[in-house]
């Protein structure tokens, strides 16, 4: 007994060294480097201020919807549903979110509706959309803004991310940083009909 005693206790203390001390310095080292020093871009302005990596609830038709999120976009707790996709509750929840985006966006087709509009992310703060989830909104929020299909889809255009490095991940939108140029864009559009 005693010759396993001293291994382990050397084990703990190794342990409890990498996880508690060096694994923490290195992430905070790597934030250090990363904008804002970790502690998050803020975006917006006036006194009017967003966290840019955590989603935010759009849903009225004049913005273009955020993905679903099972903890209603708060981030003093992330979490999914847990729910298997064979779930009838799970079923049930999805379906319902095709239905309303339906009504909402006639003339759209069930199959072309892609899954991120419809299932929760896993942290249920994620910020970003495929492209093809915010293209199938341009329509609904034009007429909505009354705008010109042409240029919210510009707008669109000029709000896609490239994958990290050119490589990897898909291409993406930041709703938060859409909905904020579009309300920009309404803005001005408005001052110059006046």
């Amino acid at each position: 007994m005693k010759k396993h005693i001293l291994p382990a206790l050397k084990l703990t203390f190794f342990s409890l060294l990498v996880l508690t001390v060096l694994y923490p310095l290195m992430l905070w080292a790597v934030a250090q480097m990363s904008p804002n020093q970790g502690k998050g871009v803020l975006i917006g302005e006036g006194i009017q201020k967003y966290y840019k990596q955590i989603g935010q609830a759009f849903n009225t038709d004049e913005y273009f919807w955020s993905r679903p999120s099972v903890v209603d976009y708060d981030a003093a707790g992330s979490g999914a549903s847990n729910l298997s996709t064979t779930n009838p509750e799970y079923l049930k929840t999805v379906q319902e979110r095709i239905d309303h985006f339906m009504a909402h966006n006639p003339g759209i087709n069930k199959a072309d509706i892609p899954a991120d509009l419809v299932t929760a992310s896993g942290s249920g703060l994620d910020p970003h959309l495929s492209v093809k989830a915010v293209e199938i909104q341009v329509k609904r929020v034009a007429k909505e803004r009354q705008l010109p299909e042409t240029e919210v889809a510009e707008l669109v255009s000029k709000h896609v991310e490239q994958p990290l490095w050119g490589m990897f991940g898909p291409k993406k939108i930041n709703v938060l940083e859409l909905n904020m140029a579009l309300d920009k864009m309404s803005k001005e559009k408005g001052s110059n009909n006046e």
